[in-house]
């Protein structure tokens, strides 16, 4: 079994990347939040799960065991396969999945685009005793935190950017989703700001107006 990934980073696209390990590029997908921590040329670190279909072998990558724990677990409920249970991930953190379960909030999971009323339920009743809050609601955050206000929006911007958004329709996202949150920018945890942000892009049912290139 594959536990991490440690190497540089050869490339990083819009829902997968690529880490050099000894000459070797291990490909991988992963959540928005754990793709704008990556930056290629530089070191980087993913712990990671593989999928074993009867016609694939996937790897997915996280930012902390423990999100790959809740991954792990999402993917034993019935009817939801790795890209639901990433999508999981990319709107909730790993506490918010736990605690969402523990007090049977089906409304938490239908913020997930793709995840309707009956699915909400279904999640909460094959998690429930499944997952517990850790009492850390504040888990692993980035040392990319901003320290001062605004630090965090060029790397918010580049991760939307990078999901296929404008910068200029990312940059009004972030800050309607701010208008709920206001807390969010002056902590200046980027990946909570993004999840945040897709939260409100996955309420509105917005889609992201794709530029011509692919990354």
């Amino acid at each position: 079994m594959i536990s991490f990934l440690r190497g540089t980073v050869a490339h990083v696209g819009l829902s997968s990347a690529v880490i050099d390990v000894g000459g070797v590029g291990m490909a991988f997908a992963a959540t928005p939040q754990t793709l704008s921590s990556l930056r290629v040329g530089e070191t980087g670190t993913v712990h990671t799960l593989l999928v074993v279909r009867e016609d694939s072998l996937t790897l997915y990558g996280f930012a902390s065991p423990e999100e790959r724990e809740v991954f792990e677990v999402l993917l034993g409920v019935a009817g939801v396969g790795p890209r639901l249970a990433l999508a999981v991930l990319a709107v909730h953190s790993p506490e918010a999945v736990r605690v969402a379960a523990h007090s049977e909030d089906a409304k938490a999971f239908t913020k997930v685009p793709g995840i309707g009323p009956k699915v909400g339920a279904r999640l909460v009743l094959e998690l429930k005793g499944k997952l517990v809050p850790l009492g850390t609601p504040g888990e692993h955050a980035p040392s990319s935190s901003g320290s001062g206000a605004g630090a965090w929006k060029p790397q918010v911007l580049e991760a939307m950017t990078s999901l296929g958004w404008s910068e200029k329709d990312a940059s009004s996202s972030i800050e309607r989703a701010l208008e709920d949150e206001p807390g969010l920018a002056e902590a200046g945890s980027v990946p909570e700001i993004l999840r945040a942000t897709l939260r409100w892009l996955g309420q509105g049912a917005r889609t992201p107006a794709k530029s011509g290139s692919r990354g």
